[in-house]
């Protein structure tokens, strides 16, 4: 078993806890959908607006905060929603990540993550370091043999105008931390934490050019057990279904309850 006991319960107890926030403050929202209503009922719509507000949830804090718990007990920091992030984009360094950029849109180099991050590494420090950025970034981790890990966690089916965003910008991260430690072992990755084709592959095929397949994007299983070791990813399926027998009832309640205010 990869999670302990008390990593599962950790993780369990804040998934309850969130579930139940959200539960206490829910209200559907009140406009008026009277085609949907009489075709798929109001407590359907309600059940179905509530899993679209818990879905939002997963992808914009909870994946972040559970990586960080996953982590903490092999690493020597982990922050989820890492806030402090700060560093300076030198001018070489705007440069390089510039010519970067133009040369895998045009396809005149292939993606090599380790080359990309020595080269910024190597101009981090050169020409005008200009103001202090602060950024955020979604689960960093520093791991007990020094490797720095910069997650951007995406749970949708991102566009490739969106990926060119983010390797842009997992790019400035590079360049931000080499302006403060030259030497930084630093791997900026695309964390997806479960892959929506299943039982087919992720489709990697739509970010090929642009990312280095095999170090710059990790689906499902291979994100969870780089936190967690081998087997996390199972481990923490079992956790939120443990989580959801528990909540079941009183989700039930409430969209019970929503129903008869609405009648």
């Amino acid at each position: 078993m990869a999670l302990t006991t008390q990593q599962s319960k950790q993780i369990k107890d804040y998934l309850v806890e969130k579930i139940r926030q959200k539960l206490a403050t829910y209200n559907p929202e009140t406009n008026s959908m009277p085609f949907h209503f009489r075709l798929l009922g109001k407590d359907r719509m309600a059940l179905f607006s509530f899993i679209q507000s818990v879905n939002t949830m997963l992808g914009t804090s909870i994946f972040e905060q559970v990586g960080k718990m996953i982590a903490e007990p092999r690493a020597n920091r982990a922050i989820g929603q890492y806030k402090e992030f700060e560093g300076f984009i030198s001018s070489e360094a705007v440069l390089k990540i510039d010519n970067i950029m133009r040369d895998l849109r045009s396809a005149s180099r292939k993606p090599d993550k380790e080359k990309e991050t020595k080269e910024v590494l190597a101009v981090a420090n050169k020409g005008d370091l200009g103001k202090k950025l602060k950024k955020r970034v979604d689960l960093f981790v520093e791991m007990k043999d020094g490797t720095e890990y910069y997650f951007e966690v995406k749970t949708a089916k991102p566009n490739i105008n969106e990926f060119t965003g983010i390797k842009k910008q997992m790019l400035d991260w590079v360049a931000m931390r080499g302006s403060e430690k030259p030497k930084a072992n630093i791997k900026t990755i695309v964390a997806i934490p479960y892959n929506p084709y299943e039982p087919k592959p992720y489709e990697r095929w739509t970010l090929q050019g642009l990312f280095d397949l095999r170090q710059e994007v990790l689906v499902g299983s291979e994100f969870w057990d780089l936190l967690g070791g081998k087997n996390t990813y199972e481990d923490l399926l079992k956790v939120f279904e443990q989580a959801g027998l528990e909540l079941y009832g009183e989700i039930d309640k409430k969209m019970k309850n929503l129903n008869n205010e609405n009648k």
